[in-house]
């Protein structure tokens, strides 16, 4: 069962805690990717300084972010890899889920040529943002796809969620966040190997 607008209508903490040991589905050409989301960071704009919405600035770039929860974010960070995120709260309260890190279930082979990479932990396939979205083939053109109903992206409920650990720390790689890169808003699954940091 898919997760409803409602739910991306909550904030972005809930829905970051939340969507950790859901189910992230990729539909690449026909074959379904299926990844355990194990790691996600909340950014609650516009006061987190560590959002691309602070201050609500809008921008071509950041307009998706104020709309209703449930649309897909995606951006591109030194210039070479695409960070996913899930657009969550109410229209103009623009706030987003970025998914760190996920625990592929499905879909191996389209994820390994996806990636290519020397490596044989299978950890460094998904176990980061960048890497996350090489492997599932998620880019630029993903901003704005609707997370609800659209069929190439979105996320299901996974009914064992419950047996899992979920652990608050503070978010990676934001020091210019000043006083918010201390938020407790990243969240993992303990002892999880393809969590990006423990």
């Amino acid at each position: 069962m898919r997760l409803d607008q409602d739910f991306y209508l909550q904030d972005s903490v809930t829905v970051a805690k939340y969507l950790v040991g859901q189910l992230l589905v990729r539909m690449i050409q026909g074959v379904e990717v299926i990844c355990r989301i194990v790691e996600t960071e909340a950014y609650v704009g516009p006061e987190d300084k560590g959002s691309h919405a602070y201050r609500n600035k809008r921008t071509k770039r950041t307009e998706v972010i104020f709309a209703p929860g449930g649309k897909a974010y995606v951006y591109l960070i030194y210039g070479m890899y695409h960070c996913l995120n899930i657009v969550t709260n109410r229209k103009d309260k623009p706030e987003t889920v970025l998914i760190r890190a996920c625990e592929p279930l499905t879909g191996w082979e389209k994820i390994k040529k996806n990636r290519q990479i020397r490596s044989k932990k299978l950890v460094d396939y998904t176990n980061g943002p960048g890497k996350l979205c090489q492997a599932l083939a998620i880019d630029m053109t993903f901003t704005g796809c609707d997370m609800i109903y659209g069929d190439l992206l979105f996320v299901k409920q996974d009914i064992t969620r419950e047996k899992i650990d979920v652990v608050a720390d503070t978010r990676i790689n934001i020091d210019y966040a000043q006083e918010y890169r201390n938020k407790l808003w990243r969240f993992y699954i303990m002892g999880n190997s393809y969590v990006s940091q423990q």
